[in-house]
Parts: C-alpha cells; structure tokens; sequence
C-alpha cells in the first residue's frame, strides 16, 4: 500500500510500556516478526495519541484534520535482505476519526476501529480513557510529568528508553487482504519524551487473564511527548510466509 507523505503534529502522545513474557509475547507475532528482546523481556504497550493537522504534505494545516488515536503494539524484529529490522506490530488501531475508520486497510495502512475518548489534561498532569464503540477495547491512563523513569524499569537511563522507542519508528499491521502486513513509518523533526508516572492503568487486552496469565506482564514506564512537527511515510508492506 503506498499513501502520499502525510504531515501534521503530534500534539500530545502518551506511550505506555510493559515488560511481558517473551515466549507468551511470541504466539501473538504473527510470522515473519518475533518479539524483539531487552533484557530477558519482550516489550508491547499501548499508544495513546492526538493528531492534528494531518494532511497530504502538499497540503497546508488548515486544511488539515485531527484525531484521536490508540494502539497496542509489540516491539519486534524480522529479518530481510538487508539484515535484522526492528520496529513494532499493531495487534489493534483504535480511531476517533470516521475517515480513518473508512479509509484503514483502503487508503491508509491498518485497519481502524471506531472509539470514543475522553480526555482530561493539565500542563502536568493526564488522564485518558478509550472505549471503542463495539465495546471489544477499553483503556484507561492517569499520569503526571515526572524527572525520572521507574527505579524499577529495565532501562538504565531516559535516553537508552527514549532511543529504545525512536528506534521502532516503523509500524506494521494486518492489513485487509489476509497474510498482509501495511506499513507506516513515523519521522519525529525533533525527537523529545519525557518520563511520565502513571498512577493508574487499565487495558482491556493487557489485563485479559485468559492472553496474559498473572505476573506475565509488568508495567516498565511511560512516555510523553508534546507538539512534535512529524511525518508518516509509507513502507513496503509484508507478506508471511505462504501468504
């Protein structure tokens, strides 16, 4: 699938990170991805992003839209003819914005479910809540802008995490045709996240007893980013094996 350079801003983005049992995380990468390890784990979590101004880059902002967005993904890696790749697959693209829903899997990459989100924001403190409309998916994040990581998070440093999840900028998801996996590839002009303490987190698919048996996920950290100028760029899509 191939879609004109899309440009717009990332007005806020919340990303929310997991430590989860590699072997479980496994069965749900379809081939060719497989969890991508760090430090004995595999890595998924949940993307809770506002965009606005999204347009054709030949376009200018006011003729932009804005959406709200989330996904659940898993950091992964495959190989291909040029070595080992890393990005992340989404098992799930949830939409505020009915031209997503339409379009996804048509004329953007990924299939979009339609939700309704509630938002509730200071300079400093965050609260969102997703439920999509077919009530299969619920999230729930409250936060506040903090200095540091979790002393217990398997990153050392902010920047080894923040490198981490920059690194993953390409994001693959089943596409309509089965076997068929749409690209999108996100290029941040200026790259910034902050560390942000979650006090509380709920996640219809995260905490599903019956996908991931107790103690098999663990919260690792959270990440705010605000007012990046971005662009999505399409990327070739993947088959699976036999597909």
């Amino acid at each position: 699938m191939r879609i004109p350079t899309i440009r717009g801003l990332i007005d806020r983005r919340v990303l929310v990170n997991f430590r989860v049992d590699a072997e479980l995380l496994s069965k749900l990468c379809p081939a060719p991805f497989r969890p991508q390890m760090i430090g004995g784990s595999g890595m998924a979590g949940i993307c809770l992003i506002r965009l606005k101004h999204i347009r054709p880059k030949f376009l200018p902002p006011s003729l932009g839209i804005s959406s709200e967005n989330a996904a659940h993904r898993i950091a992964v890696e495959w190989d291909s003819t040029n070595g080992v790749q890393s990005g992340v697959y989404v098992i799930r693209r949830d939409s505020s914005s009915i031209l997503n829903s339409l379009a996804g899997g048509l004329i953007f990459p990924g299939i979009h479910h339609r939700a309704r989100f509630q938002a509730r924001e200071t300079e400093h403190e965050y609260h969102i809540a997703m439920d999509s409309i077919d009530g299969s998916a619920h999230v729930s994040v409250d936060g506040r802008v903090t200095d540091n990581l979790p002393v217990n998070s398997i990153f050392p440093t902010l920047a080894k995490c923040s490198q981490f999840f920059e690194e993953g900028a390409v994001g693959y998801s089943p596409a309509k045709s089965s076997g068929t996996f749409d690209a999108l590839e996100l290029r941040a002009f200026h790259w910034n996240v902050q560390p942000l303490h979650v006090s509380k987190v709920r996640s219809s698919f995260f905490d599903n007893s019956t996908v991931f048996p107790k103690g098999s996920v663990t919260f690792d950290n959270a990440l705010l980013m605000r007012g990046i100028e971005h662009e999505w760029h399409s990327r070739e899509s993947i088959c699976c094996p036999g597909g």
